[in-house]
């Protein structure tokens, strides 16, 4: 059976949802183990252990914290040149594209990034990619040893596999790692109501709304329908919404229940991070706009009359925050 790994990262004490699904799309594709390179590690190899990991590699040297992957490329290198796995899965994380490259340059592995889904092939495996805004997979085929591929979020579901406790390896920190970038501290922005992208319902944003102050519309919509709020990247290159709020293919991949976009005129670069969701509502002037051709119900309207309105219908409703 085929030895696949994964690469888990932390939020805090906690495994990162991408981890979760990445462990949930490894399993049907062989013995599953992960790689844990975290202070916090040892808080995280039970939950591991339930979605499906059989063992855990686990590291917890403070330098996993204060340097930026470099110590974590080191020491991931170093286990896939005694282990020899036949598949490293990571997660499509800043950190780990700095770690994936890192470790391919150093032991010349294959590295595919952005897979959607992937399936054993002959004595290896492939993986999907979507191009062209998303109207077409391509399959790859893995060549080399221990091939690197890096997984879209909201690819797979997260799923538990009612999985025991896992087998804990320690992982000791290379001596010789290089220590460049230091990081100095982190900071969290604050935030109310649902993660955007674990919320049921999505509010989002573009140009149409003409001006920054008007997001409180959808901050307020948002509020009502306990979801969260979205924004195209035109709107967060122009300053008006934060890169956290960024929905699209160099932003977040979101599959909500609902997605709701308003002033959105559905560039690619835009709908390939929301397709996903179950129904999708699109409000914009121009009936011509792109969004329409993706959206289940389509409004030809001004957001910025019809947000309120329906602001104004749920509160007489009786639907509040």
């Amino acid at each position: 059976m085929a030895k696949v790994w994964v690469y888990a990262e932390l939020a805090g004490s906690e495994p990162t949802p991408i981890s979760l699904e990445v462990l949930t799309l490894a399993r049907p594709l062989g013995e599953v183990e992960a790689v844990v390179l975290d202070p916090q590690g040892a808080q995280v190899t039970r939950a591991l252990g339930e979605y499906g990991a059989g063992t855990v590699y686990l590291g917890t040297d403070d330098e996993y914290r204060q340097f930026v992957t470099q110590p974590a490329a080191a020491a991931l290198a170093g286990l896939i040149e005694r282990h020899h796995p036949d598949l490293v899965l990571l997660g499509a994380t800043h950190d780990a594209r700095d770690m994936a490259a890192r470790v391919s340059a150093r032991l010349g592995l294959t590295v595919l990034a952005n897979a959607t889904q992937v399936d054993p092939r002959g004595v290896g495996f492939a993986a999907a990619t979507s191009a062209f805004g998303a109207t077409q997979n391509l399959w790859t085929e893995l060549s080399g040893p221990s091939p690197l591929v890096l997984v879209r979020p909201r690819s797979v579901a997260a799923a538990s596999a009612g999985g025991g406790a896992a087998q804990v390896i320690p992982v000791a920190l290379p001596d010789d790692f290089p220590r460049g970038a230091r990081r100095l501290g982190s900071v969290v922005a604050a935030t109310s109501g649902p993660k955007l992208e674990e919320a049921r319902v999505v509010v989002s944003g573009g140009r149409g709304l003409q001006d920054p102050r008007n997001f409180e519309l959808l901050e307020r919509l948002a509020e009502l329908l306990r979801g969260a709020v979205g924004a195209s990247r035109a709107v967060v290159d122009a300053g008006w919404a934060p890169y956290s709020c960024q929905v699209g293919q160099t932003g977040k991949t979101v599959k909500p229940d609902v997605y709701i976009a308003c002033g959105i005129s559905g560039a690619m670069q835009h709908t390939i991070g929301m397709q996903g969701a179950r129904h999708i509502v699109a409000i914009n002037k121009d009936r011509e706009a792109p969004i329409f051709k993706l959206a289940d119900l389509g409004v030809v309207g001004d957001a910025l009359r019809l947000v309120p309105a329906l602001i104004a219908e749920l509160e007489s409703r009786g639907v509040s925050d």
